[in-house]
């Protein structure tokens, strides 16, 4: 089942947004192992949101509306009260 997920970092106080066709524990095991880009800066990233879809390709497609919000406080609503301006999935 593919994920869209929120990882949280507080050495950096960073959110990562991400997708995966795996479960979101798999996928943040690879993101805290030996790599480079944007989660090898830092080794305490925690999963603190995700979404399950019948698609990678919906999955992916919310990954890039989380993104393009760029807001913090959007997100931390998003985490807090499952706030969404998508329509729910049937």
């Amino acid at each position: 089942m593919p994920w869209t997920y929120i990882l949280f970092s507080a050495s950096l106080n960073k959110f990562y947004i991400g997708s995966t066709s795996t479960t979101p524990d798999e996928r943040l095991k690879k993101h805290l192992s030996k790599h480079t880009g944007f989660t090898s800066k830092a080794d305490d990233w925690i999963i603190i949101y995700s979404e399950s879809f019948q698609t990678i390709n919906e999955a992916r497609k919310r990954e890039l509306q989380l993104k393009k919000w760029k807001s913090h406080t959007k997100i931390q609503q998003l985490i807090k009260h499952g706030f969404s301006d998508r329509s729910p999935r049937e």
